[in-house]
């Protein structure tokens, strides 16, 4: 696990960039000279900085002037941000009205790196409940919000992803491979949701459907999870229904009308 580098020297320089990243953002393009008296730092400092963030993508150089300006990617990080805040807010109405009829434990996840992250989270009304928590990351093979967010990947890039996965065996019926996920994905495909059937937890069930931005691409999972001991086989259908009913609702509110798997 990596640490955080605490150090002035490591704090000076986060402050060096956004010092740079806001100056460029008062002006369309600067150049070094210029940059460095606005923002009182040395021009070979400067210089550094920006080659550095050039390099990253962050920062355009005006051919083989010495003038800079920002590029798209920082607006393409915000959209990320402003996409993730407008679907938690649009999400949480739904889970809310799913939780109230279900009275189980809903989460509303995505994919990061090789993991799931929780983005929201309503438990359940009983007391025998699942413990998870906003924020934590759980393994995309053990959980059908992780099913859900590979499925519709190619493939090439859902062995990519899972290439540095170990698999962790948590169950006995945790899957032991890439090979066993990537069999079990075109289920996911065929159905239209995924399951965790006792995969990460031992007496949990979990079902989990897609969320669509409005161009076509799953950006996030919603799942309902439930304890063996309250789950009786012919609920199944009802309740993948009702996951996909809700998980319509807010692809649609994102700007996606053609959920595909409401078929009653």
């Amino acid at each position: 696990m990596s640490t955080i580098d605490n150090s002035p020297d490591s704090v000076s320089s986060v402050l060096k960039v956004f010092g740079i990243l806001q100056a460029l953002g008062e002006q369309k393009d600067i150049g070094v000279t210029e940059l460095s008296q606005r923002i009182m730092m040395s021009k070979s400092t400067v210089y550094r900085f920006l080659q550095t963030m050039k390099s990253l993508g962050y920062v355009t150089q005006e051919g083989e002037s010495d003038r800079y300006g920002l590029s798209l990617k920082l607006f393409e990080l915000g959209a990320k941000a402003l996409e993730y805040h407008d679907l938690i807010q649009i999400a949480d109405v739904q889970m809310h009205r799913l939780g109230k009829l279900t009275k189980e434990t809903l989460h509303l996840g995505t994919l990061d790196e090789d993991s799931i992250v929780y983005l929201h989270k309503i438990d359940s009304e009983y007391n025998l409940r699942m413990y998870s928590r906003v924020g934590r990351r759980r393994p995309l093979y053990s959980t059908g919000l992780g099913k859900v967010m590979l499925a519709w990947l190619p493939e090439t890039e859902a062995r990519a992803i899972l290439a540095n996965v170990t698999f962790e065996r948590f169950t006995e019926r945790t899957l032991a491979n890439a090979e066993a996920l990537m069999l079990e994905l075109e289920r996911v495909r065929e159905q239209g949701y995924a399951e965790d059937n006792e995969e990460m937890e031992p007496g949990l069930r979990c079902f989990a459907v897609p969320i669509y931005n409005r161009m076509g691409r799953i950006i996030a999972g919603l799942s309902l999870s439930l304890p063996v001991l309250r789950f009786h086989e012919e609920q199944k259908a009802d309740l993948v229904h009702q996951l996909h009913q809700a998980a319509a609702k807010i692809s649609e509110q994102l700007g996606f009308h053609h959920y595909p798997f409401l078929t009653r």
